[in-house]
């Protein structure tokens, strides 16, 4: 089992910066992922905004490239995400997940609220 704990979301105006936090904890292989999705508001599929595995590979969703940088500290065994340049459309619920091929679950976070309003 591997418990998730994220932090960081809240209200910002367009064109600010937040930055997620999310601590994991337990039975965790060394070779993993971590990494994050997000839900709009009305829509059912949660969607990658990006993900960071142990050996560096990193991919994001098309839509935050040059806004979002994905980092993590294997050290602490948490990921960050630093968003910038927010828009309306980033609002959403964030959701931290963690996963690797040596574990047939995934683990996921409660989430967190972003939202991107004047």
């Amino acid at each position: 089992q591997v418990q998730l704990v994220e932090s960081g979301g809240g209200l910002v105006q367009p064109g600010g910066s937040l930055r997620l936090s999310c601590a994991a904890s337990g039975s965790m292989f060394s070779f993993n992922a971590m990494g994050w999705y997000r839900q709009a508001p009305g829509k059912q599929q949660r969607e990658l905004v990006a993900a960071k595995s142990s050996d560096g590979t990193t991919n994001y969703a098309d839509s935050v490239k040059g806004r979002f940088t994905i980092s993590r500290d294997n050290a602490k065994n948490t990921v960050y995400l630093q968003m910038n340049s927010l828009k309306p459309e980033d609002t959403a619920v964030y959701y931290c997940v963690y996963y690797s091929d040596y574990d047939p679950n995934d683990y996921w976070g409660q989430g967190t609220q972003v939202t991107v309003s004047s």
